[in-house]
């Protein structure tokens, strides 16, 4: 049974032993009450009531199950951590309120002062910020290593190395991690493998199967998939996640319910989406490799991909972000972007609506020229997510773009 604060409301997933992952993004983890709802419920309420005081305290001193506060207890919030563990092959999962939200939970919960973070350099910008900037005021070092280097993140390691941290496929590279090498050696040293889901979600690769920690995943990407809502989601052990829960409980960066329920709406088309994600990728990237004024594209679906065979073996898909270099610079790359149309001009991915966005100024902006420089953040550089509209459609808009490089 998916774990739940309140399982008596829980449907009983027996039945979902062995379940595909279609099925599990349907019907795992939905919480019913009384009212018998077929549809998720939502409860948009702060507080909850109680019998008497006696079982008032009885819940706030975790002496009986149930709901309490909605910064850390709500049904909605609950069967979205459900159904995401499940999908995952987690035990449990602890809903935050962004994807940032997310890594600084598990790193406020699961490190301190003194402990070493490894930490892959093609990160999300954001999160090399947090880490360098934020995380390093309260005694945390970080090191920064090439994600596919394995000899590499051996030689970076240290007695106090408390924790690996990578996102595979990398952003917005597409490169891909070894996960069972980085976990063999993470827990050689007793640390923890924790590994950003957020490209691929887990229809098409799932992490702990590889040995990792924790999953941790920006749900305002592909698990939402329209662009409607800011969350976040870690995945893993009950043990760890108790722990991630007790920061969450404390600290409060929380999930709404109404958030919580948009996020069960998309888990339900994700297999469909990510299928067709895929699909589209795959082909604009083949296509992107023949048009004059691309000199090179990154996306582990093809065949010259450095770590291609490695992706085919860890995921099932290859996802729905690619990137290209056009010849020229910044001028160059923002002209191609400009002279599009249809796709979307905006920072996020996992979208059904394809975009676009130059990563040394938008998503890797605050990054200095020498990170960039590391993590392959040229001015030349263009990300594109691919959506599910017509690919003839992406073509045509895109071609209109590459016609500033003529």
């Amino acid at each position: 049974m998916t774990y739940c604060r309140d399982e008596h409301l829980l449907i009983p997933e027996s039945d979902l032993d062995g379940a595909s992952m279609d099925t599990l993004a349907v019907r795992a983890g939905q919480i019913r009450t009384g009212q018998l709802e077929h549809s998720d419920a939502i409860f948009p309420t702060s507080s909850f009531v109680y019998g008497s005081a006696a079982q008032a305290a009885a819940r706030f001193g975790g002496e009986e199950p149930g709901n309490i506060y909605s910064r850390f207890t709500n049904p909605t919030v609950q069967a979205f951590e459900a159904r995401i563990a499940a999908m995952e092959g987690g035990e449990r999962a602890v809903a935050t309120a962004s994807g940032m939200a997310a890594i600084l939970s598990t790193c406020m919960a699961l490190l301190k002062a003194g402990d070493h973070i490894v930490c892959s350099r093609g990160v999300f910008g954001t999160t090399n910020v947090l880490f360098q900037k934020y995380l390093s005021k309260f005694g945390v070092d970080i090191s920064f290593v090439k994600l596919t280097d394995v000899a590499g993140w051996q030689a970076a390691m240290r007695p106090e190395t408390r924790m690996l941290f990578i996102e595979t496929p990398s952003n917005p590279l597409c490169e891909v991690a070894d996960m069972a090498a980085l976990a063999a050696l993470a827990r050689q040293h007793d640390a923890l493998f924790v590994v950003d889901n957020c490209f691929c979600t887990p229809v098409l690769q799932r992490p702990l199967s590889f040995g990792a920690d924790l999953v941790i995943h920006s749900a305002t990407k592909y698990l939402d998939g329209q662009g409607r809502c800011v969350g976040g989601v870690v995945v893993g052990s009950n043990a760890l996640l108790e722990e991630v829960y007790g920061f969450l409980r404390s600290a409060g960066p929380t999930m709404s319910p109404f958030n919580a329920w948009v996020f069960l709406k998309g888990l339900e088309t994700l297999p469909i989406r990510m299928r067709a994600h895929c699909e589209n990728a795959l082909e604009l990237a083949t296509w992107l490799q023949t048009q004059p004024g691309v000199d090179h594209v990154y996306y582990a679906g093809l065949p010259d991909h450095p770590q291609h065979e490695l992706a085919r073996s860890q995921q099932q898909g290859f996802g729905g972000v690619l990137s290209f270099t056009v010849r020229g610079g910044r001028e160059q790359a923002w002209a191609v972007i400009d002279g599009t149309r249809m796709v979307s001009i905006t920072a996020n991915l996992g979208d059904v609506k394809t975009t676009i966005t130059h990563p040394a100024t938008t998503t890797h902006g605050r990054l200095s020229p020498e990170d960039k420089a590391e993590a392959g953040i040229t001015e030349n550089l263009i990300r594109l997510s691919v959506g599910i509209e017509s690919i003839d459609d992406i073509k045509k808009d895109l071609a209109r773009g590459l016609e500033a490089l003529k």
